[in-house]
């Protein structure tokens, strides 16, 4: 069954936190106000690569207002942040290597006095050579950056004949193409900020945006030198984060200020210091060369991927491991030969982003594939049938995957869309505009993958006020995450949402739930609810059946409470509410339960288990004046099984491909020479009202393959990864240009737009 999303008979529901927001009411984190608040600002630094010489911190100290000044000397424990490898300085000791380091903090009375302090510390330096081209940072010759060199990681996949030229070799057809992808920025509306509220017992109370605050907690217990359960960590609603978050950004400073001065502190980034020093999503270099045989069989396939991490690690070697795995995507390939390098330079840092390094590899996985297929003069749609994973089929790095047809599903749906039934390009009469079709389609692994812990949790209690309450350790920073945890409870307890409480974002309140990112949150509360559902019912059931002296096989739990049913043909009456029997007794029920993100039994480092699919048709109107682009219609057809919340699912896919839209056509954080060039939005563009496609249209395919019991998988990165290779595609069809470089560029278009002489 394939459900319209955007139809007007899909059931709505009203999001608990919709209201708020909309109307302005709702408090974020960086909005919070203590008594007796100090203010803090970050000392930064200008240079890309340098040898710190001297800090003068006296005259900043002098200033009136001043309350506190730290540098490295005041980290009390580990000088080190980083998910996964810490080496990133809280405060760099006697180098900086990216425009951004962090050198010094203040603590004021206010922010301006903060401000002032700032400017008022002398830092010398010795400029060091800069290295900013990932491809020669590899070089032997090359300064190194880390005391292991500047290969933060290498991955590599290999299968099929050992000596892949030989098959190339036998190719009838090969399509060889380097692919550049951009630098882009993840611009949410609430830039990185917080406030640390120290306590009397030398704990603290943190309110800051991350997507996994139990990851703050041990990271900073570490930096703190305090145990993690003084730290408490509260981190929701947050104002975006689309991985930018996951990282820390100014929990440290603010935690150490506050211990210090023993009163609480606040800092929120600017937008110029938050593009300065936020995470970027990874730019890439990748190679590719793919052959086909006559028949159009894929039979080789070879990529190198270099990425540019920036000068601190984050999760560089994931995204790269992500990138490696699905670079032959949802296609069978006899003979494949990957490389990935993950590479420290001088640059701005590369971290973790929607998509997360799949959405690099999908523009040049499926502009090959289009590729191919002109060039060998086979059909595209068949090209891709033909070589098209099929349902029993092993993932992508040959390791044991659910059984899926998503892919072929996607493919047969998405070439439906009315957007590729006129086939050539058309230029409207009297118009000096072109449109171009095309369409592309991809897969993408959910969860943290084989060898990274994954680990969850849940907790269902009938609590005081007489609420059904459902506590995850998952944060809400606007995927719906909210309104999807309130409809899985109405459906799974027959219940209203006036029902039910929801308890998130807090470590002092909620189990250990792993971290809000990788796709995995809708299917870790689906997965969680499901494995609590007989226990509670039957600790509900026994508990009202004491209480009414009712034989609990005719009681069951609905609307309001506790309801009875005398004989299966007579109607239910309720009896008992959910407020009557929490007064009533003495020990209100409880469960709880753990569990892991489903995960591949095979030992490939990385690797997945649950795919989500989806196919993507772009119309694009290319001015042949200007070579400027506008995406005018798109569809897009989603495999992830069951939709849990429609509006969240819509506005997953349509917001993702609003951001896949501004990475393909227009946005690039550029730099040279170890500085960013785009400081403020006034010249980094996104997406607006006026840029994004006039039509949408979002269609779920909701099925499963029998015997997958894993349930809904989430799209909060699906809708964005396939995008740039179908608007790609269009454009191939109005000019006849294909791009290999992003974002798109309109003098390349006005080149190809003269060559083919579409103006005369």
């Amino acid at each position: 069954m394939v459900l319209d999303i955007t139809s007007a008979g899909v059931r709505w529901k009203k999001r608990r936190d919709g209201e708020p927001k909309v109307t302005g009411k709702l408090k974020y984190l960086t909005d919070m106000v203590f008594p007796q608040m100090l203010y803090g600002a970050i000392l930064r630094s200008e240079h890309p690569h340098a040898k710190i010489e001297s800090i003068d911190t006296k005259e900043a100290e002098d200033l009136t207002g001043v309350t506190a000044i730290i540098t490295y000397k005041d980290v009390p424990g580990l000088n080190g942040f980083g998910i996964v490898i810490q080496d990133q300085p809280v405060f760099c000791v006697d180098k900086v290597r990216y425009v951004g380091d962090a050198i010094a903090a203040v603590a004021a009375e206010t922010k301006e006095i903060a401000q002032k302090a700032i400017s008022l510390i002398k830092v010398t330096y010795s400029p060091l050579q800069t290295v900013t081209d990932p491809e020669l940072a590899l070089d032997k010759s090359a300064v190194k950056l880390h005391k292991g060199g500047n290969l933060l990681h290498k991955a590599a996949f290999k299968k099929g004949e050992a000596k892949l030229e030989e098959v190339f070799n036998r190719c009838a057809i090969i399509v060889e193409e380097s692919y550049h992808t951009p630098r882009q920025m993840h611009v949410y509306m609430e830039t990185e900020g917080g406030v640390a509220v120290p306590d009397e017992d030398g704990g603290l109370t943190i309110y800051a945006p991350t997507q996994h605050g139990f990851k703050d907690q041990l990271q900073l217990s570490r930096i703190l030198d305090i145990i993690p359960e003084k730290i408490r960590i509260i981190s929701s609603p947050i104002g975006g984060s689309f991985g930018g978050k996951d990282e820390l950004n100014i929990q440290p400073y603010i935690s150490i200020l506050a211990l210090k001065t023993k009163r609480p502190v606040k800092i929120h980034q600017s937008r110029r210091v938050s593009i300065k020093a936020g995470l970027k999503r990874h730019p890439m270099k990748i190679f590719m060369k793919t052959g086909s045989d006559e028949s159009g069989n894929l039979i080789a396939h070879q990529v190198k991927i270099i990425a540019d991490t920036g000068a601190y690690a984050t999760l560089g070697p994931a995204v790269l491991d992500f990138a490696v795995e699905h670079s032959a995507g949802p296609y069978r390939i006899e003979n494949v030969e990957v490389e990935g390098y993950s590479v420290y330079t001088n640059n701005g840092v590369a971290g973790e982003f929607r998509g997360f390094g799949g959405n690099q590899i999908t523009f040049a996985l499926e502009t090959q594939m289009e590729r191919i297929a002109e060039k060998s003069g086979i059909n595209p749609t068949e090209l891709r049938l033909k070589n098209l994973r099929q349902t029993m089929d092993p993932g992508p790095v040959e390791q044991q995957i659910v059984p899926t047809d998503g892919a072929k599903a996607v493919l047969t749906e998405i070439i439906k869309s009315p957007i590729l039934q006129k086939n050539t390009a058309t230029i409207p009469s009297g118009q000096w505009k072109i449109k171009g079709r095309g369409y592309s389609i991809t897969m993408h692994g959910g969860g943290l993958g084989y060898g990274r812990p994954d680990p969850s949790g849940a907790r269902l209690s009938l609590n005081s006020a007489g609420k059904l309450e459902v506590s995850f350790g998952f944060e809400e920073c606007g995927q719906g995450l909210i309104p999807t945890i309130d409809m899985i409870m109405t459906e799974t307890f027959n219940c209203d949402s006036s029902d039910v409480a929801i308890v998130i974002g807090d470590t002092a309140k909620v189990p250990h739930s792993g971290s809000s990112t990788a796709s995995r949150g809708t299917n870790m509360v689906w997965l969680g609810i499901a494995k609590l559902k007989a226990a509670f019912i039957e600790k509900m059931l026994n508990a009202a059946e004491k209480q009414t002296n009712m034989t609990k096989e005719k009681l069951s739990l609905g609307k309001s409470g506790i309801w009875f049913c005398e004989q299966p043909e007579k109607p239910q009456r309720l009896i008992l509410t959910y407020r009557e029997l929490a007064t009533s007794l003495e020990e209100l029920p409880t469960v709880f339960t753990s569990y892991h993100f489903p995960t591949t039994p095979h030992a490939i480092d990385g690797g997945h288990f649950l795919y989500t699919f989806a196919g993507v048709a772009a119309e694009v109107e290319v001015d042949l004046l200007t070579g400027r682009v506008a995406v005018t219609k798109m569809d897009h057809v989603i495999s992830a099984g069951p939709v849990v919340n429609p509006m969240g699912y819509l506005g997953q896919i349509e917001g993702g491909a609003n951001m896949g839209l501004g990475f393909t056509l227009m946005e690039d954080a550029v730099m040279e020479n170890g500085r960013y060039m785009t400081e403020n939005l006034d010249t980094y563009l996104i997406p607006t009202i006026l840029d994004i496609p006039k039509e949408t249209n979002v269609f779920a395919i909701e099925g499963l393959v029998n015997g997958d019991t894993y349930g809904p998988r989430g799209v909060g990165e699906i809708g964005t990864v396939a995008v740039a290779p179908a608007i790609v595609s269009a454009i191939h069809d109005a000019t006849g240009l294909w791009l290999n470089r992003l974002p798109v560029q309109p003098d390349e278009i006005l080149k190809a737009i003269e060559q083919k002489a579409l103006i005369g």
